[in-house]
């Protein structure tokens, strides 16, 4: 495992374990464990996930110290000001189960994000969070906050896979001293993402899978990657990483698939904002 020293000095492994679209208490806690007894220690929830307490439950069961940890989880849109944070805040460690956070996102940038970073900077300061960062800020957005706050973002998680490199962003993460983060780094998927003619051939030189040279060349971009998997096999798989390293060459070849746009997501579409907006994870 290789890690990456924050803009604060904490030190945050290179690859973790997310567990988006996990909701189910019991499966979400076993792959947790499984993960866990692979070797991942960054763990990657959120409080829209809905699986925080089965998060908790898996980090309590599993004995790793917590010290050797790395939590990280998320603030809702719907608790996106400066009271709402502090409150959200303190429903997930409850729910975690934990002391303190390592990582504390904003999930989106919409509400008053402002208000809620002023918020988790008080956190920060009070120790009670070792990081805080951001999620899907497009540079214009990260730029704003970096100019506005006090800390800036140790973290930016944004969507970062082949079919959307996002170059650009990553230039002003490293302008501003900002972590970048990837989520969705198999782009859940699409464009036979796995089975992708350029990815596979370079797997081949080192028997590796395309999904396994994907993660290497994100992180040989200095992209921080969560993959998620609920089958033991494909975490291991995921986790064999650190024993090979691209070619300039075949980093090259690789950046020919970017798309230069989302397929997953449109945070330009009003419609998707008003979405995230009404979607409620508590009354």
């Amino acid at each position: 495992m290789e890690y990456t020293l924050l803009n604060n000095g904490v030190k945050m492994p290179m690859e973790g374990f997310g567990v988006f679209q996990v909701p189910d208490p019991k499966q979400c806690e076993q792959a947790v464990l499984d993960a866990l007894s692979v070797g991942y220690r960054l763990i990657d929830t959120a409080a829209a996930y809905m699986n925080e307490e089965a998060v908790g439950s898996a980090i309590k069961k599993s004995g790793v110290l917590r010290e050797d940890l790395f939590i990280t989880t998320k603030l809702w849109v719907q608790d996106t000001s400066y009271d709402g944070a502090k409150k959200a805040f303190e429903a997930s460690l409850s729910k975690l189960g934990l002391e303190y956070l390592d990582l504390y996102l904003i999930h989106q940038p919409m509400g008053d994000y402002i208000g809620a970073y002023r918020a988790m900077e008080e956190l920060y300061k009070e120790g009670r969070i070792r990081a805080i960062g951001v999620c899907n800020c497009y540079p214009h957005v990260l730029a704003d906050i970096c100019e506005t706050v006090e800390v800036t973002p140790a973290v930016n998680q944004v969507e970062l896979h082949p079919f959307f490199q996002q170059a650009d962003a990553l230039a002003l993460m490293k302008e501003y001293e900002v972590q970048p983060e990837a989520w969705g780094p198999f782009a859940e998927g699409k464009h036979g993402i796995f089975t992708n003619p350029i990815l596979t051939q370079i797997g081949e030189k080192y028997s590796k899978s395309a999904a396994q040279v994907v993660l290497r060349w994100n992180v040989q971009r200095g992209v921080v990657v969560i993959p998620k998997s609920v089958h033991r096999s494909r975490m291991e798989q995921n986790f064999d990483i650190w024993d090979f390293k691209l070619t300039d060459e075949e980093m090259k070849s690789i950046s020919s698939l970017d798309l230069g746009h989302s397929e997953i997501v449109n945070h330009y579409d009003p419609a998707f904002i008003k979405m995230l907006h009404n979607m409620k994870i508590h009354e």
